[in-house]
């Protein structure tokens, strides 16, 4: 077993794991997840290397391939099936490709000074947010982020500070583990079938929990007011 795992570190040297691709590529690409990595596995934007445990690990030229097809698919809105044929055409030179014009304006993204103002919001209460882990630190912010300080804002008014909010951050990430491991045996699984319909289910399941923890918040205020 040693052995084993002396060989699985000496060939994984220089690679990087999912969690340590979402760390690099998640400033840029703030809607990048785990799930999300997996899917365009399936569809041939990228084809990590696995241990012998089957662990993912991804090269310079992974996170290259990663980086372009991203950029490609949201600022000019090309179906995969033309991004993969591209990244294959260029192969190692993926960062060559010339996107072409795009056909609708990339999404908003703000500055710091930008996210203030759209949001109605000071400057500590930012500085709250981040520090807690509620919002995560960035160069430029993308629109989700404008309406959750909004939020941030309207219950600061009421006393509801970030700190106060960082559970809910933290439940909603165990929230995906126990989807991911509702979803584990689709996902084990290496066929475009299996992946595509984990994609399709996911979205799903946390609907389904929104829903569910709707109710338990519905109950406890009818509880609390009664």
């Amino acid at each position: 077993m040693a052995a084993s795992a002396a060989r699985e570190r000496s060939s994984s040297a220089g690679l990087l794991s999912i969690g340590q691709v979402l760390a690099r590529l998640t400033p840029e690409f703030p809607d990048l997840t785990s799930s999300k990595l997996r899917f365009l596995e399936v569809q041939g934007i990228v084809t990590p290397s696995r241990t012998e445990s089957g662990y993912r690990k991804f090269s310079a030229s992974d996170i290259e391939r990663l980086r372009v097809g991203l950029t490609l698919q949201r600022d000019h809105y090309l179906p995969l099936s033309v991004i993969r044929e591209q990244l294959d055409a260029a192969g190692s030179e993926a960062s060559s490709i010339v996107a072409p014009p795009s056909i609708a304006p990339a999404p908003r993204r703000y500055r710091r000074d930008e996210l203030l103002t759209a949001a109605g919001a000071g400057p500590q209460i930012l500085n709250d947010a981040i520090s807690t882990g509620v919002i995560t630190a960035q160069e430029t912010y993308p629109e989700a982020t404008v309406v959750l300080l909004r939020g941030l804002v309207a219950l600061d008014r009421h006393g509801i500070e970030p700190r106060h909010l960082r559970s809910l951050r933290q439940g909603a990430e165990r929230e995906v583990a126990l989807i991911e491991s509702a979803l584990s045996p689709m996902l084990r699984r290496t066929d475009a079938a299996s992946r595509a319909r984990a994609s399709e289910l996911a979205p799903e399941l946390a609907g389904k929990i929104d829903e569910v923890r709707a109710l338990f918040v519905k109950d406890a205020i009818a509880r609390l007011l009664s």
